[in-house]
């Protein structure tokens, strides 16, 4: 059962988050001193050091001949499932142009599939199961760090070239009309694999992850004046992630500017969609007691800040994207999936989708959205800036 202490300690590990997004919105919002220029840049400092190099620090740190391969199958199931349903869907909504709806695959995978597994998913199923529990989480940050962010990346790195390809093409339309559009798609791709290639985010996974695979099997320890110049770097990756957070909430002119509708299909592809594909993909691999707990609990996790960061830095939806972070959402949202999910489904043995887990986080997180609108109203009326 999770204690009081338990539940402090989960608190204590997101408080600081909030007071550095508070920072960054009072920065743009009351202060005035940083402008949009500003934060843009910040956003893709974050983007280009601290987040790799964290990623590195995790991957590098974890035991690779120990992970427990049931869970990551369940988790890559999850996911596979997932983006064959939305390739496929793009494919037949764009009547075979699934490049255009490929900013909403990436919105609705990273929604539904990368939750907050390091700051919220670790503190909080360590509190809820025990040590065990946020090990078993360390393994699913890995594999996401090590693999499905650069995946996401991938995806946006091909919008962006085809995006910048087309315009090339637009400027010289008499070689456009001659030419057919085979070239473009051999060009795409060439330039998303030189871009990854030079991005500090692929050299981190494939370091990190060499890394541990020599380190463990040898039994050696990354030199002190390496760890340390690493540390100092990583550690600001999560602060900063949620100050740009605040710098972005500070420049829009709507607490809520992707608008109502949007956000609560964002809330259902959240808290209903990836949690139930979890299940499913859980059961399907036979996972059960813990095991079983820990999949279904992280995937009902508020979204990764990481995804904002990113969105940001391609433009892609960051208005959906923020909308996780904002403070009211994710602590309603998150104490609705500690308390429901510890009386419900610690002691169950044979798991069965609980329903009214679904409809209360559901509804805790879409609650939350009308305050949240409330509250823009009433600024408004009184003429807050």
């Amino acid at each position: 059962m999770i204690t009081t202490s338990n539940l402090y300690h989960v608190v204590e590990a997101m408080a600081p988050l909030y007071t550095a997004m508070a920072l960054g919105y009072a920065a743009v919002r009351w202060w005035r001193v940083l402008s949009p220029d500003q934060c843009n840049g910040i956003n893709h400092f974050v983007a280009l050091f601290p987040l790799p190099i964290l990623a590195f620090r995790l991957i590098s740190s974890n035991n690779p001949y120990t992970m427990n391969t049931r869970l990551l199958a369940a988790d890559s199931l999850q996911k596979l499932f997932l983006l064959a349903a939305l390739f496929a869907w793009s494919y037949i909504r764009r009547g075979g142009g699934a490049a255009a709806a490929l900013p909403w695959v990436i919105t609705v995978f990273c929604l539904a599939t990368l939750p907050n597994t390091v700051i919220m998913g670790i503190p909080l199923l360590r509190g809820m199961y025990g040590p065990a529990a946020g090990q078993l989480m360390v393994q699913i940050v890995v594999v996401q760090s090590a693999f499905w962010w650069n995946f996401v990346l991938f995806l946006y790195e091909y919008i962006s070239a085809r995006h910048d390809i087309m315009e090339q093409e637009q400027m010289n339309s008499n070689h456009a009309m001659e030419f057919p559009p085979l070239m473009s798609v051999w060009r795409v791709p060439v330039t998303v694999g030189r871009k990854l290639i030079r991005m500090p985010r692929t050299h981190a996974a494939i370091l990190g992850l060499l890394w541990s695979l020599i380190a463990f099997r040898l039994g050696i320890k990354m030199p002190a004046i390496i760890d340390d110049s690493l540390s100092i770097i990583s550690v600001t990756a999560t602060g900063l992630s949620m100050f740009c957070v605040g710098t972005f909430i500070a420049q829009q002119s709507k607490f809520i500017s992707c608008g109502y509708s949007m956000a609560t299909f964002a809330v259902i592809v959240k808290f209903i969609v990836g949690p139930g594909i979890m299940v499913a993909s859980s059961l399907a691999v036979g996972l059960q007691g813990l095991l079983l707990h820990v999949a279904a609990v992280q995937a009902a996790l508020p979204l990764a800040t990481v995804s904002f960061v990113y969105a940001k830095e391609y433009n892609v939806h960051p208005d959906i994207m923020r909308l996780s972070s904002g403070p009211l959402y994710l602590f309603q949202s998150q104490s609705s999936t500690i308390f429901y999910w510890d009386y419900k489904v610690k002691t169950v043995d044979n798991f069965v989708i609980p329903e009214k887990f679904v409809l209360q986080s559901c509804s805790a997180a879409v609650s939350n959205v009308k305050l949240e609108h409330k509250y823009m109203q009433s600024r408004d009326a009184h003429g807050e800036v």
